[in-house]
């Protein structure tokens, strides 16, 4: 039995057989969280802190993040210290270099245009992050470029991002990143 189809339909099913065939086909990002972009010797370094990190009690005065990261810095001396190595590590994960990726972050701009759009920025995984000493690690930031520009009116709001990450670290003032990418979509996050 022939398909008949009205003119309104015709070239919305054409588009659908070309995407089927190859010939049309959007981006497959893969769709990952932070812990993913961590090595997983980092991974296992941060989820067992050592005792002198576990041994501050709450609402001490070493509780106090400056205090806390001091200390953590003194320790760092320390040559078998997996967990200050992980709290600054470099290290990534080099299977997603050239990956398409979906994932979720804050926007800590550093450059805007002139229409006051955020042109370069890094994305992390929590609000405050870069603004608020201390930075996270640098294989846990991702340095973004957007060559559009992205208005961002509220930089307490989390955006999904998507575009292909490459394995390059970037450094400037605010912080480190062992992680860029070019934003191919820039959306308010939501609950997926």
């Amino acid at each position: 039995m022939p398909i008949i189809m009205s003119a309104v339909l015709r070239p919305a099913f054409f588009l659908v057989l070309l995407g089927l065939s190859g010939l049309v086909m959007a981006k497959d990002y893969q769709r990952i969280n932070w812990v993913d972009l961590l090595p997983e010797k980092d991974l296992k370094a941060l989820e067992n802190p050592p005792d002198y990190i576990s041994d501050i009690e709450d609402g001490s005065p070493e509780d106090a993040l400056s205090n806390k990261m001091l200390s953590a810095l003194e320790q760092s001396t320390m040559p078998d210290d997996a967990y200050q190595r992980a709290l600054v590590s470099t290290d990534v994960v080099e299977t997603f270099n050239g990956k398409a990726i979906r994932l979720p972050g804050f926007i800590v701009p550093i450059e805007m245009n002139d229409k006051q759009e955020v042109t370069e920025f890094f994305l992390v995984p929590y609000f405050g992050a870069c603004i608020h000493l201390p930075p996270p690690p640098p294989n846990q930031i991702v340095y973004v470029t957007s060559e559009q520009g992205i208005l961002v009116e509220d930089i307490y709001n989390a955006y999904w991002l998507e575009g292909t990450i490459a394995t390059s670290f970037t450094e400037n003032e605010i912080a480190q990143s062992a992680y860029s990418m070019t934003a191919e979509t820039v959306e308010l996050y939501t609950e997926e």
